[in-house]
């Protein structure tokens, strides 16, 4: 069934579907009236039926709330370092697919692509449209949301106040590993935040803050990941220890 998200409550059970989404129904998809569509708003699923159909808007009828559970019971926030090229993009795109509910672009001291201001919205912007498109593919009952880049120090403050906070660090492969970081807390956790370095790594000072804020630092077993790898190994571990 395909998936739509809504930018705003039904009113009177009638979903109003606008802009891309709504060419892709009229125009791609070629549906008819009374074809069912599965829309979603504010983190809940609705079966609803097609009353309406043009390319620039299309109207919805809530047919009934439907029960998927498809987000992880916690929510989990990735600070991922900025990386070269279009890899943040697939980090995304594969993140969004993985459950992340919100994804903070940062840059540490050993980033070698630093976006000026004149590129950032434009950047945001195309992210915004690979986490929606992410989302609808992976059947997301939420879109995640992408933040501005930040500063290392910044991402850290944001990080710690999570129930768990975990600082992957290249150089604890024989220490702390993240399976032991997380052990039984995950099961009470409301929250999660995991931060990933650069192409570079962190800096021995930078996991050193990370870890004076209230961080746990950990490895990721006791091969070196690529900086797009190791967001998701990281969701991917939170995820079956959540979900398996």
């Amino acid at each position: 069934m395909p998936r739509f998200f809504a930018q705003s409550a039904p009113e009177n059970g009638v979903f109003v579907i606008s802009g891309d989404d709504a060419r892709h129904i009229a125009l791609s998809l070629r549906s008819a009236v009374g074809d069912t569509v599965s829309v979603c708003f504010d983190g809940a699923s609705f079966e609803c039926s097609l009353s309406s159909i043009a390319p620039t808007r299309v109207e919805a009828h809530v047919v009934r709330e439907v029960c998927e559970r498809r987000e992880l019971p916690f929510e989990v926030t990735l600070f991922a370092a900025n990386p070269k090229a279009g890899k943040l993009d697939l980090v995304v795109q594969k993140a969004t697919e993985l459950g992340a509910s919100v994804i903070v672009p940062f840059l540490s001291e050993r980033c070698v692509s630093r976006p000026d201001a004149d590129s950032a919205g434009k950047r945001r912007r195309r992210l915004e449209k690979i986490a929606l498109e992410s989302a609808m593919q992976s059947c997301r009952e939420v879109v995640p949301k992408i933040e501005d880049t930040v500063s290392f120090a910044d991402a850290v403050k944001s990080a710690v106040r999570a129930d768990i906070a975990l600082f992957a660090y290249e150089e604890e492969r024989c220490g702390v590993q993240m399976r032991a970081a997380v052990a039984d807390r995950l099961k009470s956790a409301r929250t999660v935040s995991v931060m990933t370095g650069p192409e570079g790594g962190f800096s021995p000072d930078e996991a050193r803050l990370a870890s004076d804020a209230g961080m746990t630092v950990c490895g990721l077993g006791r091969r070196t990941l690529r900086c797009e790898t190791a967001p998701l190994y990281m969701l991917s571990a939170l995820g079956y220890e959540a979900e398996m």
